[in-house]
């Protein structure tokens, strides 16, 4: 229920607010210019990013889960291409959002959001390690913290 909430007001409504603070640059008096719309592209990527995200945790998680730690390693589907893909999909919202708008607002909130991202990543990172030791310095090894492939083993 908070996801269903929470994400789309974070990162639907939270940037449309925002972006009232200040210039639409690019927009017409009808609404977006033509190369606002290209921020249909990365705002389509992180809806997709999200829906990916909540299939392979659904099939994964078990009935019971312990809320207080992290209850078991998720490393495939998009798990397997980065080790934070919510925050890839968060982040590539507020991109679409700051193009869409063409809004310096905006771009400031996707700015602080990434700061705040990668220090969320690096706590989560000890706290991982703490909870699956050596499994997780395997996972951390060959899939990268933000965007990618696996490596291959030699």
């Amino acid at each position: 229920m908070i996801f269903a909430v929470g994400v789309p007001l974070g990162h639907g409504v939270l940037p449309w607010a925002i972006s009232r603070l200040s210039t639409r640059h690019g927009w017409e008096t009808s609404g977006p210019g033509i190369w606002n719309l290209v921020g249909l592209i990365p705002l389509a990527l992180g809806i997709a990013g999200f829906v990916w995200i909540m299939c392979a945790a659904y099939v994964r998680t078990p009935d019971t889960v312990e809320l207080r730690q992290p209850a078991f390693l998720l490393t495939s589907g998009p798990y397997a291409h980065s080790r934070n893909p919510m925050y890839v999909s968060e982040l590539a919202l507020w991109l679409g959002w700051t193009v869409f708008y063409g809004s310096i607002a905006v771009l400031i909130g996707f700015a602080i959001l990434l700061a705040v991202l990668i220090l969320a990543a690096l706590y989560e990172e000890r706290v991982l390690y703490a909870r699956f030791g050596n499994a997780y310095v395997e996972y951390q090894r060959t899939v990268p913290r933000w965007l990618g492939t696996r490596q291959r083993e030699p």
